[in-house]
């Protein structure tokens, strides 16, 4: 079954906000039917592109699960659908779900056997397969690096995975592109259970660092990625925000009229 969404207030989205257990027996459920579903997530800047790309919103309006990825968008959640502070055991940030919050967790999914890992280099590819390969023991697990991205290396990655027939797929490329291959590929992929991962496949290897879990349950994750990455991370920190504050404003102004 699929799980309800709900509005994310002041964003204008819809989310389905799930713990991790949940989305555990949730994925159990789509490998057992086998079908095609897909399973993104929403941040600060998936906000931005939902209310920027209709392609990029056409993707996330059609998908299957859209997780609360991101401490503003959880927090908001939270306000609206009475979820109380993190002390009371059910507040929003347990329904904050990046991707290697439940990735480590996917031993629990029953008939999961073959799992797909496409993106980051060679090197974090291969220590990410390895080390799913531990998670979901028994299962075949295999990779294809992202790096070098463009229309033959996709050609060949769906041509893969056409051979492969994986029950669930970790599509790392990074936000927008990931979502973008899904966009233009989705119908003519194998049926299979395909997430959206961005950047996870270099933490679960190993190679890139985790913020440590405290400061994800305060909602300053972004400082630690900002001190890390300043390059990659400032625009999105400093200026995005701004840029969708603009696109919201917007919106609600045509909604007016």
């Amino acid at each position: 079954m699929i799980p309800v969404r709900q509005r994310v207030p002041v964003l204008d989205v819809d989310a389905t906000p799930l713990r991790v257990d949940e989305l555990i027996a949730v994925l159990e459920g789509f490998v057992a039917e086998g079908r095609t579903r897909t399973v993104l997530g929403h941040n600060l800047h998936s906000v931005t592109l939902f209310h920027s790309s209709a392609g990029f919103r056409a993707l996330y309006e059609g998908s299957d699960v859209v997780l609360l990825d991101g401490a503003p968008v959880a927090m908001l959640w939270g306000r609206v659908h009475k979820r109380g502070p993190q002390a009371l055991g059910d507040g929003p940030m347990e329904y904050r779900l990046g991707s290697t919050d439940w990735v480590p967790a996917l031993g629990g999914v029953q008939g999961l056997e073959r799992i797909a890992v496409i993106g980051a280099g060679a090197d974090a590819n291969a220590k990410a397969v390895e080390r799913l390969r531990g998670i979901v023991p028994g299962a075949e697990v295999v990779g294809m690096p992202g790096e070098g991205w463009d229309g033959g290396v996709e050609d060949r990655a769906v041509a893969w995975l056409q051979g492969f027939r994986p029950q669930l797929v970790l599509l790392g490329l990074g936000m927008p592109l990931q979502e973008s291959v899904l966009s233009r590929r989705l119908d003519t992929l194998p049926p299979a259970v395909y997430c959206a991962v961005g950047g996870a496949i270099e933490q679960i290897a190993g190679i890139q660092k985790l913020a440590p879990r405290w400061l994800g349950r305060l909602g300053l994750e972004w400082a630690w990625r900002l001190v890390l990455h300043p390059g990659r991370v400032a625009y999105r920190v400093f200026i995005e925000p701004w840029k969708l504050a603009g696109l919201l404003l917007r919106r609600r102004i045509v909604r007016r009229r």
